[in-house]
């Protein structure tokens, strides 16, 4: 397995990892379980950790996939540099979680406001996620970037040209 096939298979954890948890600690609220909670930033760290490993296969990646025709250069440099930007959200998520945990954990008195603080701050993140994800998805999926025109009926203009 190369670094392109190994970010393939662990790039779309950290996105999916703050999804979950958010849902744990949506369920969390609702159930008043801090056990609950807790779970769910264990999660976010999961996460963090996740993105650590689909940071460090990015730029093996890169290396191999700036070689394939058709590629573009300015959509790998999009993807990166918003990569960057939700890795270091990505990291401070995990990094207040594990704060949380603990708050939550020793029944300290701020406890709440840490949870409310990462429910708000992994929206941040999953935001950021997204963006990232689908400036990913732009670098080989020309039919997902902003300026794609649908060709209607399947028909395109080398067909039209080669019927005539």
């Amino acid at each position: 397995m190369n670094q392109a096939h190994f970010h393939l298979v662990v790039n779309h954890l950290p996105i999916i990892f703050p999804i979950a948890a958010l849902l744990v600690l949506l369920a969390g609220y609702i159930a008043k379980s801090p056990a609950v909670k807790r779970t769910s930033y264990m999660l976010f760290v999961i996460g963090s950790i996740s993105t650590l490993m689909a940071m460090n296969s990015g730029e093996g990646a890169e290396e191999i996939v700036e070689h394939i025709n058709g590629i573009e250069e300015d959509y790998i440099e999009k993807h990166e540099e918003s990569a960057e930007t939700f890795a270091i959200l990505s990291y401070l998520l995990g990094l207040l979680s594990l704060i949380a945990f603990w708050a939550c954990y020793r029944l300290k008195s701020f406890a709440s406001f840490l949870s409310y603080a990462v429910l708000v701050f992994a929206l941040v993140v999953i935001y950021f996620g997204r963006e990232t994800g689908t400036t990913g998805g732009e670098i080989r999926h020309t039919e997902i970037r902003a300026d794609f025109k649908e060709i209607k009926g399947g028909d395109t203009h080398e067909e039209s040209e080669h019927e005539h």
